[in-house]
């Protein structure tokens, strides 16, 4: 699904945007302020996000908080159950940092699905697109 997302990011027709890739262990306060655009993909864990992806939280709030308002972002959720626990957890703390939901959060609940991967790809050209048109 990772790959997907940045695969639809570096399509051909996207001429002017960068997309890179990094877990949340790598991610720095530095990396988000520097984005134009933030995708996060997260597993859904005990009803929650990853605690990756909490973690990366923890480090980068505060750090990012003065320096990110209005930064366009969009959510993966991969979910065994409904995701909502998960939606609602990264949710209250974009909108803590004011962070701009670019779309509803894509939430692939259930048994995998080979159109989770299309859906992240198609994801990714759209971030990267509304970048390049200034949309975002």
């Amino acid at each position: 699904m990772r790959d997907a997302l940045l695969e639809g990011a570096q399509a051909s027709e996207i001429e002017t945007v960068e997309a890179r890739a990094r877990t949340p262990f790598e991610t720095q306060p530095e990396d988000v302020r520097a984005a134009d655009g933030v995708l996060l993909l997260t597993p859904e864990n005990l009803g929650y996000m990853s605690g990756a992806l909490k973690d990366f939280f923890d480090r980068c709030y505060y750090p990012c908080l003065d320096h990110t308002q209005g930064k366009p972002y969009a959510l993966v959720i991969r979910a065994g159950n409904d995701g909502t626990g998960t939606r609602r957890g990264v949710e209250t703390i974009a909108t803590g940092l004011r962070w701009r939901a670019i779309q509803e959060p894509l939430i692939c609940r259930g048994a995998w699905r080979p159109e989770f991967v299309a859906q992240c790809r198609e994801l990714g050209m759209l971030m990267a697109a509304g970048l390049e048109a200034g949309v975002f």
